[in-house]
């Protein structure tokens, strides 16, 4: 059984792109915003790991970063930021995130951090 992966970008480029580049080994859940993505969390679902971008019309990622650190049932899903402006923005995030990869990005370097998160945690809590 795939991996699920939710991406929270309101780029439908990066959207299809990752969906391209990912799709083959994880399962892609897309959502537009933190809200649809919080929606999508409160159905039941539970992604092995979030894809978040912090500039986002509506519901931006770091309202939803909080949402989902603070909440008891998703504080420990491990999140990769894929935002614009390293510097500026990193410094502004209230909870520790397991990736910052900056835009515009090499895909081949997403897909490493995200093998990377999960061997890791397989190691920590194997099955």
């Amino acid at each position: 059984m795939k991996k699920q992966i939710l991406l929270v970008d309101d780029e439908p480029t990066i959207q299809k792109l990752l969906n391209f580049v990912l799709s083959k080994e994880y399962d892609i859940k897309v959502a537009d915003n933190g809200y649809d993505a919080l929606l999508w969390l409160e159905e039941g679902n539970d992604p092995d790991l979030i894809i978040l971008d912090l500039l986002m019309p509506y519901f931006d990622g770091y309202s939803f970063l909080k949402a989902v650190k603070i909440s008891g049932y998703y504080r420990d899903t491990p999140v990769v930021i894929l935002s614009g402006n390293e510097n500026q923005y990193e410094s502004q995030l209230e909870f520790e995130v397991e990736g910052y990869i900056s835009k515009p990005f090499n895909p081949e370097v997403l897909k490493a951090t995200i093998s990377k998160i999960f061997n890791t945690r397989q190691n920590e809590f194997p099955n």
